[in-house]
Formats: C-alpha cells, structure tokens, sequence
C-alpha cells in the first residue's frame, strides 16, 4: 500500500494556491531552417505549415496537463530559428511579411507569444541580419504575439558598438510606432550579450542553430514560494541557514516542473529540452523578487545589500535546481523586471530603486535592465550607452546580460506606462543627463577581453 505523506501533498497545495506556484511557460523550439527559398511567400507557406506540424496540439495538451495536475501553466510560447536566417535566402526580402505569418501562426495556434524574430550580430551584420533589423519597428508595430531579439555581444567576439547604435534607434522607432499603447514595440524588444538557444523566456526566446528540428524547454517560477519559505525561519536565522532553505525550495519547484515539461514533451512526441530555473514575477502581489528581499531582512529593494541578498539567491537556486535535474538550461536564476514585479514597481516609485542600482544587481542576476521605462525625449546616444554598458557586463562576466528599456512616446519621469497583463506598468525612470554621444559614435567594435583565448 503506497503512504502518503501529508505534509508533503499540503505544502504542494499551499505552493500553489496560496504562493503563486506555477509552471510560468512552456515553450515549443522549432527549427525553420529547412524552410528558406528564394521566394518570400514560399517562406512564408512552409512556415504556416511547419507550425501547424508541431505545435497544433500544444495549447490543447498543455490545458490537459494543467488539469491532471492542478498545476498552472500560464504561458504557451513557440521560438524559431532566427528569422535573419530563414528571409536571407529571399531575393525578394520582406521581413514584414515573414514576421505577420509568425503572428498569424501564433493566433491560429492560440499561443500567448512567439518568439525569433532575430538576429545575432555580435560580430557583424550580414544582409539578412541588416533587413530584419530595419523591419523590427514595423514588424513590432503591425503584430500582437510577436518577440524580437538582437545578440549585439559576446564573451568572445566582444561588443559590436555599431549595432548598438543601430538598435537603440530601432529601439525609439518601434516605441514611437506604438505611441498609442505607451510605446508597447519597445517592450517586446530585448538586445542581449551572450544570448542563448534554449531560453524559453521572452522576448528573448529563440531556436538555437545547434537545437534540434523541435523541443519543449519550460520555465518554472515561484517567487512566493522562496519568500513563503524564508518567512517560515526564525528572524534569526543566519545567511548560510537562508541559503540552504532557498536551494530545498528550489529543488522542490524544479522537479515539479521538469515532470510537467517530460509529461508535455511525451504528448507532443517531442524531446523534452531543458527546464529555466529562472524566478520570474508578475504584478500580482506575492509573485515579487523584491518581497523575497523584504523577507531577508532588507527594509525595500534599492536598500544597501539589495545585490549582494539577489546574488545569493541567484546562487542558492542555481544550486538547488542543479541538484533536481540534469537537463537545467535556458537563463536560470532571478529576473528583475521593473514593470513585472509588484515590489520592483513598489521601489521604483517610491525612488528606492535607482537606474544606477538597477545596473549593479544586473552583475549578479540572469538577465539585466527589464521592462524599465525612461523618458521618450531620451537621445539615442543615451540609450546607446545603456546599451553598451550592460554588454560590458555579460561580456566581462561571462554570462548573459539584456537591455529592454521602453523610451515612452511623450512621456516624462513622473508619468507612467501601462501595459496590463504579465507586462504590467512601470514608472518614468529618470536617466543620466550627460552625454555619451562622441563615445557611442566612434563605432567599431570592442574587443573581447583576453580570458576569450581560453581554449
């Protein structure tokens, strides 16, 4: 006879209905280079129907498991192959087309997003590479479901300075292209260093050229749950007790999710890919990576010890999923995007939470400065700068790094965005008035550090 432990069943159940526990997406990586022609509509023909091939099931078979196992699964996503690949085949290139087919897929299939519209650029541009990225603004402006990202930087290429100006461009075209929506374009962007194949978090989720024809990577999150459980420790608890609390949460949330993903993966009759032990939050309060700091101790995020409380938690997650799976991938650890987080939201308004703050947590989480609103008068120098100081981070670091920051059309610090759903809302944050204009400028490309000739 099989014994039950209680305990156990009812923190599953707190987990999720009380906590926000949930399977945040499970992403669907499908390979589109067998579908390049010389014919834009031919493209676009074989994308509809390797879509339709492998993901026609995938909201119906996600609903079925999200039954089974009263676990929620709150975002069905699809990534392709880079689309600067697939249109550069085309001798009559039109990425506008190629990206409303991905969007018409992605509706017709009943996906929340869909991912790859992208181009990897870290060491130069190549025709494709230059015609996506001059669609983006339009191709952002035109669709609902569709991701862009750009790789503009890499631990061995180093930083390419003159696609980081190019896209800090594209950057305040796509947010003055969606003015109406408090420049949505912008916040469906996402400029990376160190970009990787198998994320399944948007918007920068795209198939890696090493990927195979079709796999389901998923994302697990739980912010409530970590903060649930460091809550459950006496106020006295040291640092090293917090961290070892954190990794058992962590195991827990992962081996729940990696079942799910298998589960999917079995149904669909496609490999399972890796799980992203990424903590990501929504709005809804009690899903915030900045209420686990206020568990820790810390009065608000922005408060002296902000980044070294996310680096251990970053640390304490890697190391309690790693333990729970051997398929881990993706980005992993802790986002902090401004607009998505109740209490980021919170300490951003509040002027707890600085742009220059920001900018140092991004040393020791996964990803980098996300969903942060500025001004819509900001230059394009500016943004540019931004841009580039925080692929100076993933390149140095070794790890990825992003920018999506939304310049809001006629906006100004005081003033907010809205979004609504996962996006949520972000204050105008105010950014640094000097200029880095004649730096930005110069073009070229950064050279790689010298720990890039480790092989």
């Amino acid at each position: 006879m099989t014994i039950f432990d209680e305990s156990l069943i009812l923190e599953t159940i707190n987990m999720i209905k009380l906590h926000n526990f949930d399977i945040r997406t499970v992403t669907l990586s499908v390979s589109l280079r067998d579908c390049c022609s010389e014919d834009t509509g031919v493209v676009c023909d074989k994308i509809r129907f390797k879509l339709d091939k492998y993901a026609k099931n995938l909201v119906k078979y996600a609903d079925e498991i999200e039954n089974d196992y009263s676990i929620p699964i709150v975002n069905k996503r699809i990534a392709v192959t880079p689309v600067s690949i697939i249109g550069e085949s085309c001798t009559n290139r039109d990425y506008v087309k190629i990206a409303r087919t991905l969007d018409e897929c992605a509706k017709n299939l009943g996906v929340d997003f869909i991912g790859g519209f992208s181009a990897l650029v870290e060491k130069g541009f190549t025709g494709g590479d230059l015609g996506l990225i001059e669609s983006i603004p339009e191709a952002l402006a035109s669709t609902e479901r569709l991701c862009s990202s750009v790789n503009l930087a890499s631990s061995k290429a180093g930083i390419n300075m003159d696609a980081v100006l190019k896209m800090s461009s594209i950057i305040k075209k796509a947010a003055d292209l969606t003015a109406d929506k408090d420049g949505l374009g912008s916040a469906k962007l996402v400029c990376f260093c160190n970009s990787v194949g198998d994320n399944p978090f948007m918007a920068g989720a795209y198939c890696g050229y090493g990927e195979p024809e079709c796999a389901l990577n998923i994302g697990v999150s739980g912010p409530g749950v970590v903060r649930a459980s460091i809550l459950d420790l006496p106020p006295e608890a040291d640092l090293g007790v917090l961290a070892n609390k954190i990794k058992q949460t962590a195991y827990k949330i992962t081996g729940t999710g990696e079942l799910i993903g298998r589960r999917l993966a079995e149904k669909l009759n496609v490999p399972f890919g890796v799980i992203d032990l990424s903590l990501a939050p929504t709005p809804a309060i009690g899903d915030s990576v900045a209420q686990i700091f206020q568990a820790m101790g810390l009065e608000h995020a922005g408060a002296h010890g902000t980044t070294a409380a996310l680096a251990m938690l970053n640390d304490a997650v890697k190391k309690g999923g790693i333990m729970a799976s051997s398929f881990v991938g993706g980005l992993s650890g802790a986002f902090i995007p401004v607009s998505e987080d109740a209490g980021m939201i919170e300490a951003a308004s509040k002027g707890y939470l600085t742009f220059d703050k920001l900018e140092a947590m991004t040393c020791v989480c996964s990803v980098g400065l996300d969903m942060i609103a500025v001004p819509g008068d900001t230059p394009v120098s500016t943004i540019a700068g931004v841009i580039a100081d925080e692929m100076a981070i993933g390149m140095i670091n070794k790890k990825t790094t992003a920018v999506r920051i939304i310049p809001a059309p006629g906006k100004r610090v005081g003033d907010k965005v809205v979004f609504g759903g996962l996006l949520g809302e972000a204050p105008i944050m105010p950014v640094n008035k000097l200029s880095s204009e004649g730096f930005v400028n110069r073009g070229g490309r950064i050279p790689a550090p010298i720990h890039s000739l480790n092989n």
